[in-house]
């Protein structure tokens, strides 16, 4: 297990030194609320690649859009979907969101996301299928709620930082990523629009040059730069730290 520090000020540092080397990250790269959230169901247990061919079939169906999920037989979202994996699953999944915005929401996302961010978490939450790494990149991202999206990345780099024990459960990660990103002051923020360096940053989208209140951009930045920073560097087995903006972080 390692060691754990004070985390507030550091995970700000992190922030800026991550910022500094990789710029914007244009998370999350879609051109509709619902492409996010179809994107957030499609990743669960797959790579971004394979997300991409099954959106990618989507799109050219004008299937981006959930009455026509909620409508199309099964077998045919199926088909369309079967490169992210688990298809089946995937398909049922998507419909049942498809049924349920109609059903509680008329089918519309501006009254879904103009719900409380607890409310509708916990509504989220109780759909097959979403936890809360998923409920909360719907929020983030498609909703441009505050919240922090806590995946495999962060809490491997945190762990490996000291920064959080192995016992820290996600709200427990995600609250402390939110209260240290918030106390970040208008002098410390770091500037948008800088050219990005890394060959793996997102083109910009719709839905990443949305307009967010501070605390929501610094999620979403944060998020997208510490997922870089796990493909690049901190891997699940033989990290390699050599280069990593955060290596200097790392406890003696």
């Amino acid at each position: 297990m390692y060691p754990v520090r004070p985390p507030d000020f550091e995970l700000r540092a992190y922030y800026a030194a991550l910022y500094d080397a990789w710029g914007e990250q244009h998370w999350w790269p879609a051109q509709s609320r619902f492409e996010v959230i179809a994107g957030a169901y499609l990743a669960q247990n797959t790579s971004w690649k394979n997300v991409e061919k099954a959106l990618r079939n989507l799109r050219r169906s004008r299937a981006l859009n959930a009455a026509v999920i909620r409508d199309m037989p099964l077998a045919r979202l199926e088909a369309l979907v079967r490169p992210a994996g688990y298809f089946r699953q995937k398909a049922l999944r998507l419909k049942q969101f498809a049924c349920f915005l109609q059903e509680r929401y008329q089918g519309s996302l501006d009254r879904m996301f103009a719900q409380p961010t607890a409310a509708l978490r916990q509504e989220l939450l109780a759909l097959n299928g979403v936890g809360p790494e998923t409920a909360d990149s719907i929020l983030l991202y498609a909703g441009a709620h505050s919240v922090f999206v806590v995946d495999a990345y962060t809490r491997r780099i945190l762990e490996r930082h000291g920064l959080v024990d192995q016992r820290a459960g996600y709200d427990q990660i995600r609250e402390l990523c939110e209260r240290s990103l918030a106390a970040i002051g208008a002098a410390d923020e770091v500037a948008p629009g800088r050219t990005v360096p890394s060959p793996l940053a997102h083109r910009p989208s719709r839905m990443s040059c949305a307009r967010l209140s501070p605390a929501t951009r610094r999620y979403n930045q944060m998020h997208g730069l510490i997922v870089l920073a796990g493909k690049l560097h901190c891997h699940k087995q033989a990290p390699n730290c050599e280069g990593c903006p955060l290596q200097r972080f790392l406890p003696s």
